[in-house]
């Protein structure tokens, strides 16, 4: 992989994708000083594993698709179809996520909230 390359693939939600290497985006770590696999090869290592033929992300990770495609290349993997998903946001359009301590299910569930009444909420919501 030389800076300038151009690398391409079909997101099933939003459609063809393309980005250059060393413009778009540079290095990235694929081994921790913790000494553990860093987000990159660790997905790509699952992926291939469980031999996921269609992986589904968050939109907020579709610009790492194109450094999990080197990675793809580089092991000799078959690299997956994508679809990045919209995330879910609260009523001011914040993203939940657990990181920032966001309504979990399990603290939906402790605190009573229905399952049916969120379900409802969420098919209201459409995609």
């Amino acid at each position: 992989m030389t800076d300038g390359e151009a690398l391409q693939f079909i997101d099933n939600r939003v459609g063809p994708q393309r980005a250059i290497a060393g413009v778009d985006f540079g290095d990235f770590i694929v081994w921790r000083k913790d000494d553990v696999p860093a987000y990159q090869l660790a997905v790509v290592a699952d992926d291939a594993a469980m031999e996921i033929t269609e992986a589904v992300r968050g939109a907020d990770l579709l610009l790492s698709t194109f450094r999990q495609l080197l990675l793809y290349r580089a092991l000799g993997l078959s690299t997956p179809q994508f679809y990045h998903t919209e995330l879910v946001t609260d009523s001011s359009g914040k993203r939940l996520a657990k990181r920032d301590a966001s309504m979990s299910l399990r603290e939906l569930r402790n605190s009573g909230a229905d399952p049916e009444e969120l379900r409802t909420l969420w098919i209201a919501r459409g995609p």
